[in-house]
């Protein structure tokens, strides 16, 4: 019992001076985070291989002895023994250590690199807010271009036609096969912009879903379909959509890229992922307006 005591106040003093030592840079500005890291490292593996080695041995040799308690659980009683001196004294310096650690070694209020970034992402997007704030139609088709090959072209491709189907065609605003998914099975998937969605099966007749989806995917050409006064109540005779209520199905407008952007988006084949937070609102604009130029 006398050597786990000596060597558990040995390990607290090594630990505490050699965290002293090891933070002493602090106060000259240098980072000293890893070494701190190697250091308790250290401290864990040593405290770990001096516990385990010494109740291994104390398995072996020692024998239960001491006042039992009271209780008992299915016959099994448990000696009242008190706390290890040497496992006390280290847990209470491990808690001190902490202590030192967060007010004193490194404050949470301090500098990070974390921080740092944090405070330089949002300057520039405020410098680059101020800049464009008011940008040209041709500035933001431009911005656009670039905020699309970089975010969207992966899947949509660089010509944005969708990779021979495994993303949306983005030449048009919307293809057949996905007009007659959604009637079919309605859609929900930009419920921020739109919370109320839309129900399936709002059209029953396949004649009606076949003119319907002919009609909005063709760009809304030639006679309108007398089945499509079912969707004008809630995306407009125009198809231009209604604020909070339904999105626009004739073009790429603000409102629904950054309904799409934020929300995701569900189709007939498969889920595009939310990009809440990736781009500001004057890319998510941007890249609107560069949508729209591709259907001219």
């Amino acid at each position: 019992m006398k050597s786990m005591v000596i060597g558990g106040i040995i390990l607290i003093i090594a630990l505490l001076a050699g965290t002293y030592f090891v933070a002493g840079d602090a106060f000259n500005g240098d980072d000293y985070i890893n070494s701190l890291t190697m250091l308790g490292a250290a401290a864990i593996i040593t405290i770990t291989v001096f516990v385990a080695l010494k109740y291994v041995n104390q398995m072996k040799n020692d024998t239960a002895s001491g006042e039992l308690a009271e209780e008992k659980w299915d016959g099994i009683g448990e000696y009242r023994n008190p706390v290890p001196t040497g496992w006390a004294i280290a847990f209470i310096g491990t808690i001190l250590w902490m202590f030192w650690y967060f007010t004193i070694g490194y404050p949470i209020n301090s500098f990070s690199q974390v921080g740092q970034w944090n405070e330089e992402t949002l300057d520039y997007n405020a410098k680059f807010e101020k800049k464009w704030e008011n940008p040209s139609e041709e500035t933001l088709k431009a911005m656009g271009q670039s905020t699309f090959l970089v975010n969207c072209a992966p899947c949509h491709g660089v010509d944005a036609e969708g990779i021979d189907g495994k993303a949306q065609n983005l030449t048009k605003r919307i293809s057949k096969d996905q007009v007659v998914h959604v009637i079919k099975n309605g859609s929900n998937s930009l419920a921020t912009a739109y919370p109320a969605g839309m129900p399936p099966m709002m059209l029953t007749e396949d004649a009606d879903i076949e003119a319907v989806a002919t009609y909005v995917a063709g760009g809304f050409k030639g006679e309108q379909p007398a089945a499509y006064g079912v969707c004008a109540g809630c995306h407009g005779v125009d198809g231009n959509g209604m604020e909070y209520v339904a999105p626009n199905i004739r073009a790429y407008d603000d409102a629904l890229v950054t309904a799409v952007l934020k929300d995701g988006k569900k189709s007939n084949i498969g889920t595009m992922p939310s990009f809440d937070g990736r781009l500001n609102e004057t890319q998510q604009k941007a890249l609107a307006a560069y949508l729209r130029s591709l259907g001219e």
